[in-house]
């Protein structure tokens, strides 16, 4: 039988009989790669159990143990399961490899084994990099090898508590036409590591790269695949950094976990909100603190806003931190029902720590940012702002308010903005002002000219 060509986008996995500039699927440029069109081994879970009831099936919580990170634990829903299947992604250097090897040395403290197989890197890089970090090596078995059909024997020699996989982009697979990284090889190393979780029930986790939009890089079929998907955010430069599930099959996706990258790695933060707050000495016009709620834990940090003259034909509009598109909602809804004008203005809005906040509770507070940037007069020192707002200039109802007033309470903070109708929960532990509309809160900065 004669093997054709065909040409794979190693973005999104479209095919093309012909190598193609840009992707008509998904739009990207010089993505396409050329593959032999050859059948694909398939990869099935051998020796399936029977059906059995639900109700008699025990309790598999009790089978999740601790990675030894109490902030890692809470974004995995409760600790490590095992034969899950975990992908960690995120920028360069923001710590993946940095977290799993830590990981994998608070599991082998505890007598467990781990195996860590890196594409990218030597055995003694491994070794210097655990040795920077301080790190216990009793019960870790490294390898650097990225032929998938190695891990596995390795794995089925050792019977490992937890398989790391430093990366997916690397690994391949001698019988599969084409390079490491291609979609076939990212694919068909994915199923392979997937069945080798399932049937040796080894809790693996495998580090993806991300693409410079920040998704993952591969095919879209790779987070169909797994269990969970992790990513990491914040910036490089700064020690913050949070770990948010996009995908969870054993636990919730709205919680975060927050650590601090210091000279020993990755630690747990302690006081999450206090990293996120930036003590001004005096109130700053375009700052303003927002509660803001992440899953269980209810965060506290600063949005800060810039308003100045354009210089272009078209304002510029640009965040950090918060949808591009919530942004320009809002900024139309400050001139409709509020006066404020900013349609020949240019608008930057920065969240301080790097923390992305999509909770449409945050509107409140980016709203009384710009606000203040436009009429360049600050807020009250020390208050808290948290609302939804709506197209008519409405200020809705949101939940957990009396939650954000406590959390805001700890960090020393005297009064808070909130939903008319929230007003109720929130008395009695700050200081409350209570608004209705866009008009209302923007109405608190006027008075104070």
């Amino acid at each position: 039988m004669t093997k054709h060509t065909v040409f794979r986008c190693n973005e999104c996995g479209a095919q093309s009989p012909r190598w193609q500039g840009r992707c008509p699927e998904c739009g990207q440029w010089n993505t396409y790669s050329e593959e032999r069109d050859e059948p694909q081994p398939a990869f099935a879970i051998p020796g399936g159990e029977r059906p059995a009831p639900l109700s008699e099936v025990g309790d598999a919580e009790a089978l999740r143990f601790t990675s030894g990170s109490a902030e890692l634990d809470l974004v995995l829903g409760g600790g490590i399961v095992p034969g899950s299947l975990v992908l960690l992604g995120g920028d360069p250097g923001i710590g993946k490899s940095t977290l799993l090897l830590q990981t994998a040395a608070r599991v082998a403290s505890t007598g467990r084994k781990v195996l860590y197989a890196s594409g990218e890197e030597s055995s003694q890089q491994l070794a210097l990099r655990a040795q920077r970090l301080g790190l216990p090596t009793q019960g870790i078995e490294v390898m650097a090898n990225n032929d998938v059909e190695a891990v596995e024997q390795a794995a089925t020699d050792l019977s490992p508590a937890v398989l790391i996989a430093d990366s997916v982009q690397t690994l391949y697979l001698p019988s599969i036409s084409g390079a490491p990284g291609t979609v076939s090889q990212v694919r068909q190393c994915a199923s392979r590591l997937m069945r080798l979780a399932k049937t040796r029930n080894v809790a693996t986790f495998l580090v993806g790269h991300v693409t410079k939009e920040g998704a993952l890089a591969g095919p879209r079929v790779l987070e169909h695949m797994v269990d969970t998907v992790l990513y990491f955010e914040g910036e490089r430069f700064q020690s913050f950094r949070v770990l948010r599930a996009t995908k969870n099959r054993f636990g919730s996706t709205n919680e975060i976990g927050v650590f601090e990258m210091g000279e020993r790695g990755l630690i747990d933060a302690v006081d999450v909100s206090r990293f996120f707050v930036e003590e001004h000495a005096e109130p700053v016009s375009g700052s303003v603190l927002i509660a803001t709620q992440e899953g269980s834990r209810t965060l506290v940090v600063e949005v800060q806003a810039l308003v100045s003259p354009t210089a272009y034909p078209t304002p510029q509009r640009v965040c950090t931190g918060i949808d591009r598109q919530r942004l320009s909602l809002l900024l139309a809804v400050l001139e409709k029902r509020a006066g404020i004008h900013t349609s020949s203005k240019d608008v930057f809005v920065n969240v301080v720590g790097g923390v992305q906040v999509v909770e449409p509770a945050a509107d409140l507070g980016v709203v009384l940012a710009v606000a203040s940037a436009v009429i360049d007069e600050a807020l009250p020192g020390r208050i808290a702002a948290c609302g939804e707002v709506g197209l008519a200039g409405e200020v809705r109802r949101i939940t957990q308010a009396s939650k954000r007033a406590r959390e805001a309470a700890k960090l020393g903070l005297s009064k808070i903005i909130v939903p008319f109708r929230n007003s109720d929960e929130v008395a009695g532990t700050l200081e409350c002002f209570g608004v209705a509309t866009v008009a209302d809160a923007v109405g608190l900065i006027r008075r104070r000219r």
